[in-house]
């Protein structure tokens, strides 16, 4: 018998992680949670699209290509580059795909990311299985609502602040052992499978010192992966220690899926994102010129701080950075595309602007930025004048939400250039209806997105 104390303490309308996972049913979708997916799914394959041109994920495939050869009974493509490796390999390589440009879905809660980990690994067991796309909805949907809640019991518990990798390896595995008809008993294994083996890599480790270990989802998915298949074969696992406590109240009724989940119209670490927002509307308002500014001051909390960037050498670096960010939006007007290609990285109107600003920790801003995050951004002129915008949170948030064409325009700024513009249209348009395909309509939307571009 499975005894989860933690839920008992909670009183008995406490559902169980395994039982959600198990008996959760399409039909038990409020349209909000369907409206985050589809949002989800869209942003996630923009972000997919140029990421696969970078060095990072042709690294993650070839490495996948390597060690995780495809099988007789375990064989999938590579996202955006069609190499056939195992399910575990795919999902690693499409996770450090995602992974390898800062501009996917997260929670701010959580301080992370569950989507990079979670769609390459349905990716990557959908294929050639014959899901419809309310197969996949529900699946996501479980995917997602059990990472988030293992990532805020992860934090709670835990002194070091670990990468989405760790926690969404949880979500990933009872996803999986749900796709491959596993029972609520075996879930409860694979959750706990996913945890134990799951990266505990600490966050802040990569932000000073930026690389390409990035999230740890690239470890995260295809530890999930692995577990739910362990799991389904008899190997035990349980319990999953951040399966318990009270942030699994609710579970079933209330979803943090919507109420949690963030996009970024910017592509590098969420935390420099109120910062950039603020500089835009500085330089808006008072229809400035970059020419005319002397110096920029960025109160922020304290881990922000610790982002390098004033002059970085590499997309890394670039991607966990405030003050070189800022200075591409105050120079440039934008933080995009071509702001992630290495030449801007040597541009010396930006440089100029970036090394002259100053990262101010602030003990209010640390002690507010709890699931929000917040900064205050401030001008200074050459003549003397200062501009100062009020502290803020970034855009994206539910309460500040992108709109269904931001969304949309971000998407087709990612992926036209790499896609092409009538195919990227074609993804779009079945991503807007995707838990409504059947699943020939699933398999179609896999076939184009399982396949090198241009293919």
């Amino acid at each position: 018998m499975i005894v989860n104390t933690q839920a008992a303490n909670l009183g008995d309308d406490t559902m169980l992680m395994q039982d959600f996972a198990a008996d959760l049913t399409f039909k038990a979708l409020p349209e909000d949670v369907l409206g985050v997916l589809r949002r989800s799914l869209l942003d996630t394959l923009g972000v997919a699209a140029i990421g696969s041109q970078s060095e990072m994920a042709q690294i993650g495939t070839k490495t996948a290509q390597a060690l995780f050869g495809a099988t007789a009974t375990s064989s999938a493509r590579c996202l955006f580059d069609g190499k056939l490796v195992s399910e575990a390999g795919a999902a690693m390589s499409g996770a450090m795909t995602i992974d390898s440009v800062d501009a996917h879905d997260g929670t701010s809660p959580c301080k992370g990311h569950a989507g990079s980990a979670i769609f390459p690994s349905i990716f990557s067991l959908a294929d050639g299985r014959g899901l419809t796309g309310q197969d996949l909805a529900t699946y996501l949907a479980l995917a997602y609502e059990i990472s988030y809640r293992a990532g805020l019991t992860q934090h709670d518990t835990c002194t070091d602040y670990h990468t989405s990798g760790a926690w969404t390896a949880v979500g990933v595995a009872a996803m999986t052992a749900r796709i491959l008809g596993c029972d609520a008993v075996q879930i409860h294994e694979a959750a706990g499978i996913g945890e134990y083996h799951g990266p505990r890599s600490q966050m802040l480790r990569c932000i000073d010192f930026p690389t390409m270990v990035r999230d740890g989802v690239g470890w995260g998915a295809p530890t999930g992966v692995t577990a739910g298949v362990l799991a389904h074969n008899g190997f035990t696992g349980a319990p999953a220690l951040t399966c318990q406590g009270p942030h699994w109240v609710g579970l079933g009724d209330h979803w943090k899926l919507v109420t949690d989940t963030h996009y970024k119209p910017y592509p590098c670490c969420r935390w420099a994102h109120p910062s950039i927002d603020a500089a835009a509307e500085l330089m808006t308002r008072h229809t400035l010129s970059h020419h005319d500014i002397a110096s920029v001051e960025i109160k922020t909390f304290h881990n922000a701080t610790r982002l390098a960037g004033h002059t970085p050498v590499s997309a890394d670096e670039f991607a966990y950075s405030i003050a070189f960010p800022v200075a591409c939006m105050i120079v440039r007007g934008q933080v995009g595309v071509s702001e992630l290609d290495i030449s801007a990285l040597s541009n010396p109107e930006i440089l100029r602007i970036s090394t002259a600003t100053t990262l101010i920790d602030d003990p209010h801003l640390t002690q507010i930025s709890d699931g929000k995050r917040w900064a205050q951004v401030s001008i200074l002129m050459r003549d003397g004048k200062r501009h100062e915008a009020a502290p803020r949170t970034p855009r994206g948030d539910t309460d500040l939400p992108l709109s269904d064409r931001e969304i949309s325009d971000k998407y087709h700024l990612f992926a036209d250039p790499i896609l092409g513009g009538e195919t990227a249209e074609r993804i779009e348009t079945l991503c807007a209806e995707f838990d409504q395909l059947d699943a020939g309509g699933v398999q179609g939307l896999l076939d184009i997105i399982l396949q090198e571009p241009g293919v």
